[in-house]
């Protein structure tokens, strides 16, 4: 699998692997506790030390998971850098969004279900239309100054989202966001590539990235269909529709293929070459990948040698021919 490697979150001090290792859609719901046990160890003993997960997840089931595993092993707290999200907590009133009563509560909720006393990093799960950004940044500031949140930062927000906030946090001298966790992948590119850029070259924002097999397209698993107990399996057949079907759909196949033999050829598997491209990216921090055996756990790794090793410059290049070019830069003074 190779030596683990260790990326600057941003321009924080922190330290987090290359790969973290996610629980969507996973722990909790697809994945039983002791096969979620078998995964997070594998990674653990592998050099993971970014563990992510969200109180949406299974209605929490993904955290408490991970916390018996946290707990069972007994692993040294810095050792580990926890990561989790606030958004989705419940349907009643104040049981979500990004109100101060919900993130302060939903705080010491997340903390009891993963048996910490502090969380490494605090990300609020989506933009909450209904909330003022400076409520939001002053209850995170809150929870940093109390030592329950060491770094906070964002998930799926836009980019002007984020400056918003990164000015209440400056012009009220309150702690910004440090992070922001969005989609990457070689079939989702722009959203990284042109709008956050920017914000990770001028703020020094730092990207823990997910899905970066495209919901396992790029994979290639879907090739004869839906897997029993896959992802799209457990989504529903519109899923695959959605990313497959219609003129778009047929495009990616056809790349699919082409990326399949350009792995054979490189001596590897499509998943490896999908997560080493993302690592690639040098503004990348951290690829969250899934697992629900310790085998895709150990497959997922290896990308680091590849990305290290194999693929190039001349590599990157012809991958971004096959992707119908790379994505144009944005203009960093918007």
């Amino acid at each position: 699998m190779g030596t683990m490697e260790y990326r600057r979150l941003g321009q924080s001090g922190l330290q987090v692997s290359a790969l973290g290792l996610g629980s969507w859609t996973t722990y909790g719901r697809q994945v039983g506790a002791g096969a979620a046990e078998s995964c997070v160890r594998a990674a653990y003993d592998a050099g993971v030390n970014l563990f992510d997960s969200a109180e949406g997840y299974a209605d929490g089931q993904a955290e408490t998971i991970l916390g018996g595993i946290f707990k069972k092993y007994g692993w040294r707290r810095d050792t580990l850098v926890i990561s989790t999200k606030v958004f989705w907590g419940g349907e009643l009133p104040n049981q979500f969004g990004l109100s101060r009563k919900h993130i302060l509560e939903a705080c010491a909720a997340s903390l009891g279900r993963l048996g910490v006393e502090y969380l490494d990093l605090y990300l609020c799960h989506r933009p909450d239309p209904n909330t003022p950004i400076e409520e939001t940044v002053r209850a995170m500031d809150h929870l940093v100054r109390q030592g329950r949140v060491l770094y906070w930062g964002t998930s799926c927000w836009e980019r002007r989202q984020v400056e918003e906030a990164h000015e209440v946090a400056r012009r009220e001298h309150l702690t910004p966001p440090g992070m922001e966790q969005p989609p990457y992948s070689m079939f989702a590119r722009e959203r990284v590539e042109r709008e956050l850029a920017p914000l990770c070259d001028r703020i020094g924002l730092g990207l823990t990235t997910y899905s970066p097999l495209f919901g396992g397209v790029l994979s290639g698993k879907y090739a004869e269909g839906i897997p029993e107990g896959s992802r799209a399996a457990f989504r529903g057949p519109e899923w695959v529709r959605d990313h497959l079907g219609g003129e778009a759909g047929q495009r990616r196949r056809r790349q699919v293929a082409e990326l399949r033999r350009l792995a054979t050829r490189l001596g590897t598997t499509p998943a490896r070459l999908a997560i080493a491209w993302c690592l690639a990216n040098p503004r990348v921090s951290s690829v969250l990948t899934g697992a629900s055996r310790p085998e895709q756990v150990a497959d997922n790794l290896g990308a680091v040698a590849l990305r290290d090793g194999a693929l190039n410059a001349g590599v990157l290049a012809e991958i971004d021919t096959l992707l119908n070019g790379p994505i144009p830069a944005a203009n960093a003074a918007r």
